[in-house]
């Protein structure tokens, strides 16, 4: 009992940075139409200001919000310098990103150094519960809440606020929305900066779960990002949360059980979405 509720535990958090990944490809994807194939790297710069930020200030909110801004900042430069030239063309779009993908690695190299990065726990968040003969850390608990609670915000933006219901117009119609009066362009500029923020975020969360941060863990956590995106449904925010937990639990489990196939297993998931229901789990047809 002990060893499974801590797997599922483990599995939730891994899930609930998946999440945070995913929920900025989805919110780009689902009002853009753009395959962003660099997020991963905005994730990783994410994780590489936080460890930056706490080693110079010592605050691990200071180190938050630091990588937040470096998201916003880097999503800024990527909409304007990468995405504006290729809106709708995916082919460029995979391209473009991918090959901005592998130069945000590589200045991380170059900023950073090659060599993996230790990152620590904060002091408050250090530790675990001992409820019954279950151990709790701390920290992982911490990264579920943030990620219900990010996902619950963004709910009640998306549903119940005027910004929501100039994005879910521009999904549905973006010629009625430029209509209006309303800057489409902006509208897409500010959805892909907090998508790139919450990759970042995503990213200073995972840095002290690890342990240690290295360049190419954007990519690897994109594959992961983008499996969630598939099954979840594109553009669907309550997919990708559902998608994200299904396949952190199952990486858990599996990476305990039969580490070999952790990742495969996902691949599996999504291949058999995508002949029963290609849409995804939450997108609805057409």
């Amino acid at each position: 009992m002990e060893l499974l509720m801590n797997l599922t535990i483990n599995g939730l958090a891994t899930g609930m940075l998946i999440f945070l990944l995913a929920a900025g490809l989805t919110l780009i994807f689902g009002l853009m139409d753009v395959l962003n194939f660099a997020h991963g790297g905005l994730f990783a710069w994410g994780a590489y200001a936080s460890v930056w930020f706490y080693a110079l200030t010592d605050s691990f909110v200071i180190a938050i919000l630091g990588a937040i801004l470096t998201g916003i900042i880097l999503g800024f430069i990527t909409e304007k310098l990468i995405i504006t030239p290729v809106y709708g063309n995916h082919v460029q779009q995979i391209l473009i990103t991918l090959g901005f993908m592998l130069v945000l690695t590589e200045m991380l190299k170059v900023v950073f150094g090659p060599n993996q990065i230790a990152a620590r726990t904060p002091e408050f968040l250090s530790g675990s519960w001992e409820v019954g003969d279950v151990i709790i850390i701390k920290y992982r608990v911490f990264i579920i809440i943030m990620g219900f609670l990010v996902f619950g915000i963004f709910q009640y933006i998306l549903k119940k606020t005027k910004i929501g219901l100039i994005v879910r117009a521009g999904v549905m119609n973006k010629e009625m929305v430029q209509a209006l009066g309303i800057n489409i362009k902006n509208v897409f500029l500010y959805v892909f900066i907090t998508g790139a923020a919450l990759a970042a975020l995503g990213g200073a969360l995972m840095a002290p779960y690890s342990g240690v941060i290295y360049a190419e863990m954007g990519m690897e956590f994109a594959i992961l990002g983008f499996i969630v995106v598939v099954i979840g449904g594109m553009g669907s925010f309550p997919g990708s949360l559902l998608a994200a937990i299904i396949v952190g639990i199952t990486g858990s489990y599996m990476a305990y059980y039969v580490p070999s196939l952790s990742l495969a297993v996902n691949m599996m998931i999504m291949a058999i979405v995508l002949v029963f229901r290609p849409q995804g789990l939450f997108k609805a047809k057409g």
